[in-house]
């Protein structure tokens, strides 16, 4: 007997080997298996074969399993049993009842208001599940992420996502300025010498490679910010705003949120910036998922509900 021919052990053997172990009898896992019992004894023997050991041994009332052959009952279950769940249909996805981790990667300017509104869908919509939310920074590699099931969903605004990773469309939002209310040019508005001339409060990039719409817009008028000031988050922006004569240049969601609040003033660009786009990006592992497909519809159902014109 060759090694590969004793190692060789279909589902089949494997049920009658679990069979006759817990019948401890030839002519009753006959009976259980529907099968002849010289086919039982046929396959006991190719079982023994492939074990090295005779499994049941004859007794004085039967017949008994060897040491090994004990041993081996609680394998041939583990084994049926994880070829049932592979062979059994998925449970449809149950929101109600799910106790999933989802984790959801987004920059931190969407903190203010779309993050809370899917958060508090969620509590309402899954109340067992949890939310995981990671931030978005330029040292983390957010498709790796996704590849690897630590990340479900990146939001993102990035004029070129990898095109490895399915796209999902969410909104689009207007660019505008964001001053404070003390900024010499709140009230009369700001011209493009001005805004070529002023100094400016720049967030750190959020994806390594990725320049944002803004500074491509930019760049294509041949205009460079003067005197950047840079921060890693976005919460910071207002309370500097509210300190300085700084301009900051960014989505209207934000911007008109944080005016509401505080003593800044929404000023309108003095150039035409595109829209920017926000979608959301998920790997094809977890394309067809139940869990995931319900977790991408949820984005997609808030942000449509906060921006119906």
């Amino acid at each position: 007997m060759t090694k590969t021919a004793r190692k060789h052990i279909d589902i089949h053997l494997l049920r009658v080997l679990h069979t006759l172990l817990q019948c401890q009898s030839v002519s009753r896992t006959a009976i259980r298996l529907d099968m002849s019992q010289p086919a039982v004894s046929n396959a006991l023997r190719r079982l023994r074969d492939i074990t090295q050991d005779p499994i049941l041994l004859r007794a004085k009332h039967g017949m008994v399993p060897t040491e090994r052959g004990q041993g081996l009952l609680a394998y041939a279950e583990q084994a049926l049993q994880a070829i049932s769940q592979i062979e059994s249909v998925p449970k449809e996805f149950d929101a109600l009842q799910t106790q999933r981790i989802f984790h959801l990667g987004a920059p931190d300017y969407l903190d203010a208001t779309f993050i809370p509104e899917i958060i508090e869908r969620m509590v309402r919509l899954a109340p067992e599940a949890k939310l995981i939310v990671h931030p978005l920074g330029p040292g983390y590699d957010y498709e790796q992420a996704l590849e690897s099931g630590q990340l479900d969903v990146v939001i993102a605004n990035w004029p070129a996502p990898p095109v490895r990773l399915h796209r999902g469309r969410l909104f689009d939002d207007e660019i505008v300025c964001l001053v404070g209310k003390q900024h010499p040019l709140a009230e009369r508005g700001m011209s493009l010498q001005h805004y070529a001339q002023v100094q400016h409060l720049v967030p750190f990039l959020h994806a390594q490679g990725q320049q944002s719409i803004i500074d491509q817009t930019l760049a294509q008028h041949g205009i460079h910010r003067q005197g950047q000031i840079s921060v890693p988050y976005f919460g910071l922006v207002p309370y500097i705003l509210m300190r300085t004569d700084l301009v900051f240049t960014t989505g209207r969601q934000f911007a008109e949120h944080y005016a509401r609040l505080m003593p800044l003033r929404v000023l309108a660009p003095p150039l035409v910036f595109p829209s920017m786009s926000f979608y959301q990006l998920w790997h094809p592992r977890t394309h067809t998922a139940d869990a995931c497909i319900w977790f991408r519809r949820l984005i997609s159902s808030t942000a449509s509900a906060l921006h119906r014109d």
